[in-house]
């Protein structure tokens, strides 16, 4: 009993004493990861700095010291990029990098007064010559391709975020769209550059100045190209085609004609399966076949109702009515197919 009572205080300070050390080990432990941490940042804000755009160009070994710095207190979105594929068209590579750009310098004109935002995302690029290994990593093997790498990632493949092709169709748009909706930071508007720059537009306007004497003098005769028929004609046909196969849609979200097969890059799609995407290889097919039966009706309503034969009225008329028929037919089929929504009154499930 006495011994024990001698060696009680003796354990207690040998107690005490380890509990400090540990405390303190992990306090300087903390410190070094947070300092880690803020050097990290500090460092991609010097590389971004740097850049036109904001973007920070990754290499191997920068993105192995991002991955094993813990904790982090930002996101990085990158742009897998390949210079070797920028000819083939069909990737839209340079445009989709472009918009990705774009994005990356309106995200830091948005934020200009807000560096803790600016310090929650970098927007970064990676190429494929130049690191193949971080390509292995990501288990990125087709392009184009966009990822998202949250804060809290340890492994580079399973805790990153893709982006699937229908989040990049609207360009810049949609994909601050997805970066809103995974890391909760306003994107805000994007600035894109004028159509034209002020020289080009103070030299339409001088070029209109001078050519409007003769403008007066043509339209005072009537022999402008608004008093030819035929360009009234020519300019309703493209009018009822930009209508129905939606050009403008096209033009404003920047929609690619058809985009490669995720599955099989050396195949393209034309028809994309879902709401929630439209190519514009789809809008022009639906205005061709919109456009055939406008024509027709057109047709029938003021040619041929001044033929004077009964059975050459008949025989057109029903051609135009089977045609007519099968477009919209087309059309129902098209929409049934990316929609999963039938038209039963219109199409019965029977055909």
């Amino acid at each position: 009993m006495a011994i024990f009572s001698r060696s009680a205080p003796t354990l207690f300070l040998l107690l005490t004493t380890t509990l400090l050390s540990l405390s303190t080990t992990l306090f300087f432990t903390g410190a070094a990861n947070a300092n880690a941490d803020a050097d990290l940042v500090s460092e991609l804000q010097s590389i971004q700095s740097r850049s036109s755009s904001g973007v920070v160009h990754l290499s191997d070994n920068l993105l192995r010291r991002i991955i094993t710095t813990k904790p982090r207190s930002f996101s990085l979105i990158i742009f897998f990029d390949a210079i070797q594929l920028h000819d083939k068209s069909e990737l839209h590579l340079k445009s989709l990098k472009s918009e990705f750009f774009l994005l990356s310098k309106s995200f830091g004109i948005n934020n200009e007064n807000s560096p803790s935002a600016l310090s929650k995302l970098f927007f970064c690029d990676i190429e494929f010559g130049e690191s193949q290994s971080s390509f292995a990593q990501f288990g990125v093997n087709a392009l184009p391709h966009i990822r998202l790498l949250p804060p809290d990632a340890t492994t580079l493949k399973t805790d990153s975020i893709s982006m699937d092709a229908g989040d990049f169709s609207r360009l810049a748009e949609s994909m601050a769209e997805f970066i809103e909706s995974r890391t909760k930071l306003k994107m805000g508007q994007i600035h894109r550059p004028p159509i034209l720059s002020k020289t080009q537009i103070g030299f339409l306007i001088a070029a209109f100045l001078i050519s409007l004497p003769f403008l007066f003098k043509r339209l005072l005769a009537g022999e402008t190209l608004l008093h030819d028929k035929r360009v009234w004609l020519s300019g309703s046909v493209f009018i009822y085609f930009f209508s129905v196969s939606g050009t403008m849609h096209n033009i404003i979200r920047k929609m690619p004609m058809f985009i490669s097969d995720r599955n099989d890059p050396s195949k393209l799609v034309f028809f994309y399966q879902g709401s929630g995407m439209q190519l514009g290889a789809e809008g022009f097919a639906i205005g061709f076949l919109y456009t055939i039966v406008g024509l027709l009706l057109a047709f029938m309503t003021h040619v041929l109702v001044r033929v004077q034969s009964r059975i050459a009225q008949r025989t057109i008329m029903i051609i135009a009515m089977i045609i007519s028929v099968w477009a919209v037919r087309k059309v129902v089929y098209l929409d049934n197919w990316k929609t999963g929504y039938a038209v039963h009154a219109y199409l019965p499930s029977s055909w």
